[in-house]
């Protein structure tokens, strides 16, 4: 694979599969190409001598093109490919399906297909893709039913349905487009691919895309981080409810789902996450005609009380504020506005205001040091025009250079505005708190431009004690374990409290002897994984009820499940709960983004409350911290009614200690702690199951 830049720029594009057959996809790519290319169409067919009046060649090899586009069946298109290839051409869009989609058959011949690109080092995209366009160069090569307008959003799509009805709808609302791609099977260019190519690309200024699947996701990690930098990404991501972890053994697996992975993800590659569609173009436009504010202040400018109120409900739930003016502002809109008029943010113009009223206003808030940006909002009256005022509000955008968006209520004298917006990337809404919700996009985006992204925490640790724990596990033929492995814990420093795993009620009675006057028991079992549930746990144990207490959880054990391994039985000292918090860490390995670390409360009752915050392992000790802080149940570790609050930093060191062991061994699956008790003084981890791969030790 080599530069995608040639992809979009291609001087001569041969179309296989042309045809003059009406209502075909050969045709309309042919008419597609032939509208508004500015290169050479070479249609290709054995069967025919001309199509929409252009000469047909018998084969690829002989049309000197640097694209090609196929659209014949899917069992020739492998001869096609090896053709171009041969011919040296490195630019191929397979349009054809009948590929991975197709199932077993199909499946192997794409592999074929990737292996060809591979042999020919070919950018290929598909195959079962509607094509691409580039406006610079008026290349369409797909077969929707329009072409894309011209813009500097560049947009990458796994379904070729969503491309056609988002060109459809795009035309009618002011969106233009640099590039665009469907990226079908995508068995060879993926979306990091273009996420890469398109962050060097100065026509492009915003990345917007829809997926189902990351192909990979540490590699789109990567690139992203990069990218985002400098051109904002904003994607769609389905399947939010997919359940990807029905299977999964443990808490962190059953919360740490699929779409939680993407969350991480998304999030480490400084991703912007849209909602919805008309969430996600609302990101596009306003990142790529309006500046990045500097500050979250914002100010409101309204003709209409009603809306103002809207508008100042959303700025709440955006991490925007409302701007306070300073006194000098204060005196210009005193100056400028009737008695009646609101000088305070939101401020109101009230009704009969005309257009020069409402740019004196919009000029005096704009030249706030502590306004980042403005909401402008109108309704229709007889004393505004809205087109005026759209020329005023662009005037002032690019005089102040800073960001604005506008609420020009109302229908067709809306519209009649909206082509003076377009022009200076002003978005213009009905609804004031997309208005709003555009500026919160910005001050998202400042945040990821900027922000420090420091390298992985590492930690002194032994891991070849790890190792032995973990390589004694798959001695004994198991791949879950409990308690048992809590020296893995020991062994990269997570503070764990004094115990034995013993097998006799005799030597339970000795290592409680050892360890005080009362004791916490439990079942150790890797056949019984909520060992609660079946009253496998006894805290404050005296020691002399330990022998019988032994016997007891055994006999619990057995009866629950008669064929359940049972290792023996924990005796672990008592762990001071009274001021601490049980929290649960862990860790989870997701097929695309490898492992994942979560943070949460932690006891009985952790997968109910589902308060959790999800990273992508290894783990700066800064982002660890951030983990710490994203849980609703944050005010518990600071110190509630009157408690103390917790070590943070000991919690934050135990996730990045766990984040380190678990990229160290990929043989670690899942990965649950729960509870780790964080106190004032620090932390234990009370509890321990984990999943692991033998096979990859």
């Amino acid at each position: 694979m080599g530069e995608l830049s040639p992809l979009f720029t291609p001087d001569r594009v041969a179309v296989v599969g042309a045809t003059e057959r009406p209502g075909s996809v050969g045709r309309a790519l042919v008419e597609n190409l032939v509208a508004d290319f500015e290169g050479e169409v070479v249609p290709v067919n054995p069967n025919a001598d001309e199509v929409c009046g252009l000469e047909v060649v018998d084969g690829v090899g002989g049309t000197g093109a640097d694209l090609v586009v196929v659209a014949v069946p899917a069992p020739v298109v492998l001869d096609v490919v090896r053709e171009a290839g041969e011919a040296g051409i490195r630019n191929v869009v397979v349009i054809s399906a009948g590929f991975a989609e197709a199932g077993g058959e199909g499946a192997g011949r794409e592999r074929e297909l990737a292996a060809l690109a591979e042999e020919y080092e070919l950018n290929l995209v598909g195959p079962n893709c509607l094509g691409i366009i580039s406006t610079p160069v008026g290349l369409n090569a797909t077969f929707a039913p329009r072409s894309a307008p011209s813009g500097t959003i560049s947009f990458l799509s796994q379904s070729g349905a969503f491309v056609t009805a988002v060109l459809d709808w795009a035309a009618d609302h002011g969106v233009g487009f640099k590039d665009v791609v469907s990226l079908g099977n995508k068995a060879v260019l993926d979306e990091a691919d273009f996420v890469d190519s398109w962050g060097d690309d100065e026509g492009t200024d915003v990345i917007v895309g829809y997926l189902e699947s990351i192909e990979d996701g540490r590699r789109f990690v990567d690139v992203a981080r990069a990218v985002t930098r400098e051109t904002p990404v904003v994607v769609v991501k389905s399947g939010r409810t997919e359940a990807g972890a029905q299977a999964a053994s443990s808490h962190t697996g059953a919360m740490a789902g699929r779409d939680r992975a993407y969350e991480a993800g998304l999030r480490e590659a400084g991703v912007i996450r849209a909602d919805t569609v008309q969430d996600l173009f609302d990101a596009a436009r306003v990142l790529a005609g309006q500046p990045v504010p500097e500050t979250d202040g914002v100010a409101v400018v309204t003709n209409a009380g009603g809306p103002g109120v809207m508008a100042t409900d959303a700025v709440g739930e955006e991490p925007l504020s409302l701007a306070e003016f300073g006194s000098d502002t204060l005196d210009r809109l005193r100056e400028r506005l009737p008695e009646g008029a609101n000088v305070y943010n939101p401020v109101d113009v009230i009704g009969d205001a005309d257009n020069e009223r409402m740019r004196a206003a919009v000029d005096a808030v704009l030249d706030d040091d502590a306004v980042g940006a403005a909401v402008v909002i109108a309704a229709p009256t007889a004393t505004i025009d809205y087109g005026d005022l759209a020329a005023d509000v662009a005037d002032l955008q690019a005089h102040h250079d800073l960001p604005v968006t506008t609420c020009l209520m109302g229908g067709e004298r809306a519209r009649q505005a909206d082509d003076v917006l377009d022009e200076a990337g002003i978005p213009n809404y009905f609804d004031p708190a997309r208005a709003v919700g555009s500026l919160g996009t910005l001050s998202r985006y400042r945040d990821v431009r900027d922000r420090d992204l420091p390298e992985p925490t590492t930690y002194d640790v032994d891991r070849e004690a790890a190792r032995d724990v973990l390589e004694r596990a798959s001695d004994r033929g198991t791949n879950r374990l409990g308690v048992e492995a809590m020296s893995l814990l020991d062994a990269y420093g997570i503070p764990t409290p004094a115990g034995e795993v013993v097998d006799s009620p005799v030597d339970a009675l000795d290592v409680a002897e050892r360890i005080g006057d009362r004791v916490v028991m439990k079942i150790v079992s890797p056949d019984i994984l909520h060992k609660s549930d079946i009253g496998g746990v006894k805290v404050g144990v005296p020691r002399e009820e330990v022998y019988d207490a032994f016997e007891d959880l055994v006999a619990r054990a057995r009866n629950y499940q008669p064929d359940a391994t049972i290792l023996g039985v924990q005796v672990q000292e008592m762990v001071e709960m009274e001021s601490g918090v049980e929290t649960i860490v862990g860790t989870n390995r997701d097929p695309q983004f490898g492992p994942l670390v979560l943070f949460g409360l932690g006891g009985i009752f952790v997968e109910v409350m589902e308060d959790t915050a999800v990273r992508i392992a290894p783990l700066a000790e800064s982002e660890a911290r951030t983990m710490l802080d994203d849980i609703k149940a944050a005010p518990l570790l600071s110190g509630a009614r009157g408690r103390d609050p917790v070590d943070k930093a000991a919690v934050a060191e135990t996730l990045g200690r766990l984040a380190q062991l678990v990229t160290d061994f990929p043989a670690i699956l899942e990965l649950d702690v729960n509870p780790l008790v964080a106190r004032p003084d620090g932390v234990q981890a009370v509890d321990l199951r984990l999943t692991v791969d033998p096979d990859n030790l």
